[in-house]
């Protein structure tokens, strides 16, 4: 058994700017596992990927992570394009991978299952019912908030929600999935609805202004930890999980399992690409913040 498995696609992404075209590989699954590697943690990342694609898990387990790999037709294909102004996106999929199955994770064993879907269609209600028999679920939201149509990406709501979340242990979202979810603006009325419908940890980002995360009818504050200069916010959410859940596996608090994601997740912001540090990397980035 390990401590944590991830279960989600590592992605081919294309980026598009108003000043190149780059291709990278991208998706929960990636940022997650690339965060987690530097941590004295059990690990196994579950994914599907194209054959044509499999480089992405060589540079993976080059990095001594374990992967249990899922034959796919296809490598989900994001395409995102950016205007000058970088805070418009548009988002297309070009191509998708096959959905995940309990079939396929009969023999995976955890304390902990990350789930990190892309789309609404990567992992049905029915595994992650499967899968809460076997240990905790932890889940980001963002996939089931997406709607794919004529291969462009739309807000949607989750149909399945509640049938869902009350097999689900730690959900993490920012503040406009939050909202989507639940259809509320005030944060803690929407974390504590997510809690009614099952949910025993609510982990709500907010970027530079911070984190909250509910459990038990307390709410923790969590501060925003910030390099000097910000190089790459790319891939913060699935950073801050992994320190969280690591925290969380080592039998931490919930705040000092929050300040820790925090602080990874900001330095992770100080360079470009996946982070690649260490727990004590992340340690003295907190003792200078102080």
């Amino acid at each position: 058994m390990v401590d944590i498995c991830c279960i989600g696609h590592i992605t081919s992404d294309k980026v598009v700017t108003t000043h190149a075209v780059m291709h990278m590989a991208g998706g929960t699954a990636y940022y997650f596992s690339y965060a987690v590697s530097g941590l004295d943690v059990d690990y196994l990342l579950v994914t599907a990927l194209a054959a044509s694609e499999m480089n992405y898990v060589a540079d993976l387990q080059n990095k001594g992570i374990s992967v249990k790999v899922q034959p796919s037709a296809h490598t989900v294909y994001f395409e995102n394009i950016y205007a000058e102004d970088q805070d418009h996106r548009t988002q297309n999929v070009l191509a998708k991978a096959d959905a995940f199955t309990m079939e396929q994770l009969l023999d995976v064993d955890a304390k902990i299952f990350h789930l990190g879907p892309l789309l609404a269609d990567d992992i049905s209600k029915d595994l992650i019912r499967s899968l809460s028999k076997k240990g905790r679920i932890s889940l980001d939201v963002q996939g089931y908030l997406r709607k794919l149509e004529n291969q462009k990406v739309y807000p949607t709501d989750w149909p399945a929600k509640q049938e869902a979340l009350q097999y689900i242990d730690i959900v993490k979202a920012d503040e406009a999935e939050l909202q989507a979810l639940t259809g509320l603006s005030d944060i803690k009325q929407g974390a504590k609805l997510l809690t009614s419908w099952g949910v025993k940890e609510v982990v709500i980002t907010n970027g530079s202004k911070g984190s909250l995360i509910y459990c038990d009818n307390i709410f923790y504050t969590i501060p925003a930890y910030s390099p000097a200069v910000i190089v790459d916010a790319t891939g913060c959410g699935d950073t801050y999980m992994a320190g969280y859940l690591y925290q969380r596996i080592k039998g931490a608090n919930i705040q000092r399992s929050g300040e820790f994601a925090a602080a990874m997740a900001g330095l992770k912001t100080a360079s470009p690409g996946p982070f690649s540090g260490t727990a004590d990397d992340v340690m003295q980035f907190m003792a200078q913040q102080q």
